[in-house]
């Protein structure tokens, strides 16, 4: 077991897809996440993308409805909600819807000054891509 205060090289976060192909077409192609490994073999397959920095934000349910109310007008979210920083929010939700996701809710303003929209990727995955408001 680590010691307490010892920083952490990575976080990985694991997600189980129906349909790996669609998946892996939305975050290699579609958001640009490059391929580290591929671990795919007889027995099923995987791949491990570069996410970038990794944090985790913790909210109660009560900071997770402002969020939602704020990017999509009602709670919708589910327990576990993946975020992007990205240079272009308005471009990569269209990207995104363009390759078969659902917009949940169109690039917004938020009190943060950033721009957030909300999109369903598939298997329950939403995600929230958030960066510079529109000029």
């Amino acid at each position: 077991m680590t010691e307490p205060g010892t920083v952490q090289r990575e976080l990985r976060i694991v997600m189980t897809v129906d349909d790996f192909d669609a998946a892996l077409h939305v975050y290699r192609e579609v958001l640009g996440l490059p391929q580290l490994e591929d671990y795919s073999a007889p027995t099923g397959r995987a791949v491990v993308l570069d996410a970038g920095r990794a944090t985790i934000e913790l909210a109660d349910p009560d900071h997770a409805s402002y969020v939602d109310s704020l990017e999509v007008g009602r709670r919708v979210a589910p327990r576990v909600r993946l975020a992007f920083e990205v240079p272009d929010v308005a471009g990569a939700t269209d990207a995104l819807v363009a390759s078969g996701a659902a917009m949940v809710a169109p690039p917004t303003r938020t009190p943060w000054d950033t721009s957030n929209s909300r999109i369903d990727v598939s298997d329950g995955v939403q995600l929230t891509l958030w960066g510079p408001p529109a000029a």
